[in-house]
């Protein structure tokens, strides 16, 4: 097991072109790869790739296609050690993390799979001799755009809604972490997916969603990143009619009740904060602490992390990963910087580890200002950021300041604290009693700045399919 030589696939066939940049291993800073580049002969390719196989896979009974994307999460579980291997090199996440990862796809797989045979129309009641119908059919041609920080698992929502749903796809996988979303497109091939209707390319991100979104040939766009890219790709979808599915930035706010245990949510939180290194949309961030439990919570929480060891992916000792790349560090740093001069106090961390590589210790910055740069921007990194609260509308208000509303976390005991939150708190996920934001059967998506649709549930196939009212006059 090594690297994979990385390729586009195109109408059913592996490409090679000129290579455009260099894939950098962010445990030690390492070139492990070269990435081709996409042109606009390969685009071009690919949509006329991707209109054919539109035509085939539309008509596909959906118990067949559930069939082939079963399969492909067979392939992936059959392939994990290879695929963690490779995410593990090129993103940077410990090995155990990028299995997980490799589980998490696999069962979005097969939730989609499921649901894809359940899109289900209505018959409307009507007088005698009048038929009424609607009908959900695919949209078509799905032009698709994932992020780095998760280049298995972030794809297959996409790629495994879009398929269930009966359309086709031209993904443009994140150059930083390309092997992710070649695995995923190769185990949907293997699988017996027709020739066109998955397709992957590599490239400049600006020049290639500039050419598909606008391309009459594509009905929909689903984006996975930051809010100004999204805002950019919304407007450019705006302007040429189409359809998106935009998962967003977040800065997520963790609320701690005063019945809450300070001791025990110590370690769990460093376990939830520490995932792929904070590197995460949904990642807890912003940690609004009950004054009774305060002063608890920080001693437990910058000992658990103190305790933790940020080191290279492959080493088996490593409990987090690195950065991905050096702007994520000197933006980290900046973080840092910017609280401590506005009086917040370093817990835990706080300082680069050696000089190879990007990493980065989980840090903990207690009495945080509300007016700190991480407290209003996302930060995207193992910043974990307390501040005091004393009433439940003081905590509430806090949480919602942002224009970011994807995710949050609470803890409590209390059935009318819980209720408060679940009506007042503004996100599309909030999770209470534990750190995980996202199942396959549970829609996921965000509000306000951090993006609108849905991807998993019941409610994620509905973005890649159109409704159809039908009347009919019988006789």
């Amino acid at each position: 097991m090594g690297y994979p030589e990385l390729k586009f696939l195109i109408g059913g066939e592996w490409r090679s072109a000129a290579p455009g940049e260099q894939v950098i291993n962010p445990s030690d800073g390492s070139v492990i790869a070269e990435l081709p580049h996409a042109g606009r002969a390969e685009l071009d390719a690919a949509i006329a790739a991707a209109e054919r196989g539109l035509e085939v896979w539309r008509k596909v009974p959906p118990n067949e296609r559930e069939a082939i994307l079963l399969r492909a999460a067979d392939l992936l579980g059959e392939r994990k050690e290879e695929i963690a291997l490779a995410i593990a090199l090129d993103q940077g996440k410990t090995l155990p993390e990028a299995r997980s990862e490799v589980d998490t796809a696999r069962a979005r797989i097969v939730w989609d799979a499921a649901e894809g045979r359940r899109l289900y129309g209505r018959i409307i009641p009507s007088a005698p001799g009048f038929r009424k119908l609607s009908l959900r059919l695919p949209l078509g041609v799905v032009a698709a755009f994932t992020p780095w920080n998760y280049p298995l698992a972030s794809p297959t929502r996409k790629v495994a809604g879009a398929l269930a749903a009966g359309c086709s796809i031209i993904l443009k996988g994140a150059e930083e972490t390309p092997s992710g979303p070649m695995a995923l497109i190769r185990a949907f091939h293997d699988a017996g997916v027709p020739p066109g209707v998955i397709n992957l390319v590599y490239g400049k991100p600006a020049e290639i969603s500039e050419y598909l979104i606008p391309h009459p040939a594509v009905k929909l766009v689903t984006f996975t990143g930051s809010v100004p890219v999204g805002k950019h790709l919304a407007a450019l979808c705006g302007k040429h009619m189409k359809p998106a599915i935009m998962e967003l930035g977040g800065n997520s706010p963790v609320i701690l009740w005063e019945d809450a245990d300070p001791d025990a949510l110590g370690p769990l939180s460093v376990v939830g904060k520490s995932r792929n290194a904070g590197q995460v949309c949904v990642s807890p961030t912003r940690f609004f602490v009950h004054e009774r439990i305060y002063d608890r919570f920080v001693e437990s929480f910058s000992a658990a992390a103190q305790a933790w060891r940020t080191g290279p992916a492959l080493d088996a000792a490593s409990q987090m990963g690195p950065l991905i790349n050096q702007r994520r560090l000197d933006a980290i740093e900046g973080y840092v910087a910017d609280a401590a001069a506005r009086g917040a106090r370093v817990a835990s961390g706080g300082q680069r580890i050696g000089n190879e590589g990007y990493l980065y210790p989980l840090t903990v910055l207690a009495d945080m200002p509300a007016d700190a740069r991480a407290m209003i921007e996302e930060p995207f990194g193992p910043l974990a950021l307390i501040h005091k609260v004393s009433t439940l509308d003081e905590t509430i208000a806090k949480a919602n300041s942002v224009p970011f509303g994807l995710a949050a976390y609470a803890f409590t005991d209390s059935a009318r604290v819980s209720d408060r939150l679940i009506e007042e708190v503004e996100c599309g996920s909030l999770s209470i009693g534990h750190y995980t934001s996202s199942y396959p059967e549970v829609p996921f998506g965000g509000i306000k700045d951090s993006g609108y649709g849905r991807e998993g549930g019941a409610e994620g196939l509905d973005g890649y399919t159109y409704v159809k009212g039908v009347t009919q006059l019988m006789g």
